[in-house]
């Protein structure tokens, strides 16, 4: 029965990955052509060509990973603080790690891909004091500066980090001379560079852009800021698929 089954769920499962990548096209890409939340008027982007799941880079313990790094299923997330689209996928993610994280059947992992073009002040930046938590007291600090950052930013450039961060620093126990010093340095600029390089590398050309890996090696693409619903049939699927 099991190889019946197998030969069923992988052609649904590339069916069911293509209407959602199809349909993402149309929802998520809205985060990266227009200022939603602000009421700015739209912003184009020039047309790129296609990237390939195949060059997306190994996940090491080097990476941001939230559950357990032997799961199953890899949900590899690039995504950009300043995106309202990603503070709304940041949810659905946090929905997921509830129901299949703490079983240990999924693990979240976080890369940058800060939009310049459209969030030039403060997404790099931030992306870059995110780094610059870890490097100071580790992974956990890392989880924990970015969900407390999704819920006070106001979005496309309009959080005052001046305000913003120092709070948050306090929150969690970073010091922010150390923090400041280390954003200074530069030493995570290119960290954050090789995260957008192998982000549109994949075919990521908005935010957020994640790609679900089964333990199999088969890769469901998952474009903007797809429903809890969607994500979950994909993690599923991917579970299934083993």
């Amino acid at each position: 029965m099991q190889p019946k089954m197998n030969n069923f769920i992988i052609p649904l499962a590339i069916i069911i990955a293509g209407g959602l990548v199809a349909g993402a096209l149309i929802f998520g890409n809205r985060g990266t052509t227009s200022n939603v939340d602000s009421g700015a008027p739209p912003i184009r982007t020039a047309p790129q060509p296609a990237g390939s799941l195949d060059d997306i880079d190994p996940i090491t313990s080097a990476d941001h990973i939230r559950g357990n790094p032997d799961a199953p299923v890899k949900i590899v997330e690039y995504s950009d603080f300043e995106c309202p689209f990603c503070k709304r996928f940041h949810s659905t993610m946090q929905q997921i790690m509830t129901e299949y994280g703490k079983g240990g059947q999924v693990a979240w992992i976080y890369r940058h891909f800060p939009l310049d073009s459209i969030h030039p002040k403060n997404a790099r930046v931030v992306a870059v004091v995110a780094e610059c938590v870890a490097d100071q007291k580790g992974n956990d600090a890392f989880w924990e500066f970015t969900d407390a950052f999704f819920v006070v930013t106001l979005t496309n450039d309009r959080t005052d980090l001046v305000t913003a961060l120092p709070q948050i620093y306090s929150d969690i126990g970073v010091d922010q001379a150390q923090i400041e010093a280390c954003v200074a340095s530069g030493k995570y600029d290119q960290h954050i560079q090789d995260d957008i390089d192998n982000a549109i590398a994949t075919g990521g050309r908005g935010t957020p852009w994640s790609i679900i890996v089964g333990s199999n090696g088969q890769m469901f693409p998952l474009s903007g800021a797809q429903p809890y619903s969607s994500v979950k049939q994909l993690v599923d699927l991917a579970l299934q698929a083993q």
